[in-house]
């Protein structure tokens, strides 16, 4: 797998912070039940790399990945937990040397031309947009599509039904990343019909 394939799994990747490795087992099953199977669970909190690790081992349907890798050893980690993919909300030169070497797909983040073009030197066409709606918002990426056709993204941060389908009407937009899809009371509640029935309605977004 490759980063750009990540695009085609499903119009939505579920960013997902857990306090309790204990619920990323049902949360990512209600998460491919609903039609989205891939998962990326951020390294925000202590629970992050045994939930990757869980979700790795036990639900096989689910193409789990690791967000928020900000240095060698986050990647690293990630890996050996069991991580399928890497997304970073920046890059530098020695994160992407690492993630490269680490032979995982990853979604650099880029949030201007500039950084997006350091990227693209080093034919990296596949990137994270962070934080989406702060820096521009889908207004930006159609104006950036201009002059770099070839870089495809997965915009992240303020994403939610409201403008989800803005973005996957971009001819440069493979997938979105949300976080409304996993509400940390939801998960607490142990209330995965409600978790299956986000992703449904999710999954069903398309461009257009």
């Amino acid at each position: 797998m490759i980063a750009e394939d990540l695009f085609d799994l499903a119009p939505v990747i579920p960013v997902v912070v857990l306090d309790d490795a204990g619920t990323a087992v049902p949360m990512a099953r209600a998460l491919v039940d609903g039609g989205l199977p891939v998962i990326e669970v951020t390294l925000r909190t202590p629970a992050a790399l045994a939930a990757i690790e869980r979700i790795a081992a036990e639900v096989p349907d689910a193409v789990v990945g690791a967000g928020t890798v900000v240095g060698p050893e986050d990647a690293e980690r990630s890996a050996a937990a069991g991580a399928r993919f890497l997304v970073s909300p920046g890059c530098t030169p020695r994160l992407r040397a690492a993630m490269a070497a680490g032979g995982l797909p990853f979604l650099p983040g880029a949030a201007t031309a500039s950084e997006a073009m350091a990227l693209l030197e080093d034919g990296i066409t596949a990137m994270k947009f962070f934080p989406a709606e702060a820096s521009g918002g889908a207004a930006f990426l159609k104006a950036l599509g201009g002059p770099l056709p070839q870089v495809r993204f997965c915009p992240t941060g303020g994403i939610s039904p409201r403008n989800a389908a803005d973005y996957l009407a971009l001819g440069n937009v493979g997938c979105v990343g949300g976080s409304w899809l996993t509400p940390a009371n939801v998960v607490r509640a142990g209330d995965w019909d409600r978790i299956r029935k986000l992703a449904s309605e999710a999954a069903a977004l398309r461009a257009g």
